[in-house]
């Protein structure tokens, strides 16, 4: 019965992945990504809850896999080819480009494809414990739900660098390179609250404050990218963990 309560919550998960591509189809890309944040907390609490009630099964990890697979691979990919479909004018393109300018369009579904291939390998992974081997995959839906709103609110400079062609064609390819490239990237996983033993973690969370409060909706962006930074630092052995 115990095991009901974190599969519960998993499955909250999804139907809100569910709803977030919903609000995607309708042109909602602010509330799609809202419904994807919600997922994010979902993620986080059916893992807390199963670790403290002790009620881990195979089922369990095996629905956490596929309902992430929805809410930070489907999900977010749809938000960022609505936004890819907005940005992209190939209209005035001479037609024997179409057929590229066609793959091209579709290049956002790459996110869903290499998030589905980090969460097969992450279930078959015994080295991801303490660290993960990838960029995992609410992290970069998460980056991907900031796009909508900077693209509304700003900065302007931000925003021009979202809508612009280079970053949307090469950022679904980036994205899914960092999914499975064989980066170990630390997990914010507090075995104490020791400051020595979680000093980078402790860091982590302090830029992300500063950046939040400098560049708001942007600033939760630039925190995936700093996640990022510290731990090719940490992988180059340039600080420690």
């Amino acid at each position: 019965m115990k095991k009901l309560i974190p599969n519960s919550l998993t499955a909250l998960n999804l139907f809100f992945g569910c709803q977030s591509i919903i609000s995607s189809l309708e042109g909602n890309l602010q509330q799609a990504a809202w419904f994807i944040g919600i997922a994010a907390v979902l993620d986080f609490f059916d893992g807390f809850v199963a670790r403290l009630l002790n009620a881990y099964s195979e089922i369990g990890k095996q629905l956490d896999s596929l309902a992430d697979v929805v809410s930070f691979g489907v999900a977010p990919g749809m938000i960022f080819y609505v936004i890819s479909q907005d940005h992209l004018l190939f209209g005035n393109s001479f037609p024997m480009y179409i057929p590229l300018l066609i793959v091209f369009s579709y290049l956002p579904f790459l996110i869903p494809i290499f998030s589905a291939v980090r969460l097969a390998k992450f279930n078959i992974d015994t080295r991801q414990g303490d660290s993960f081997i990838g960029l995992p995959t609410p992290a970069n839906a998460l980056f991907i739900c900031t796009i909508p709103f900077v693209l509304e609110s700003g900065p302007d400079w931000a925003a021009l660098l979202f809508a612009s062609k280079y970053f949307l064609l090469l950022f679904p390819i980036i994205s899914s390179y960092l999914l499975v490239a064989e980066l170990p990237l630390f997990a914010l996983k507090f075995k104490n609250f020791s400051f020595l033993d979680n000093s980078l973690r402790y860091l982590f969370l302090l830029g992300c404050g500063v950046l939040i409060f400098f560049f708001h909706y942007f600033g939760v962006g630039l925190s995936i990218v700093l996640y990022v930074l510290l731990s090719l630092l940490v992988h180059l052995k340039l600080i420690k963990l």
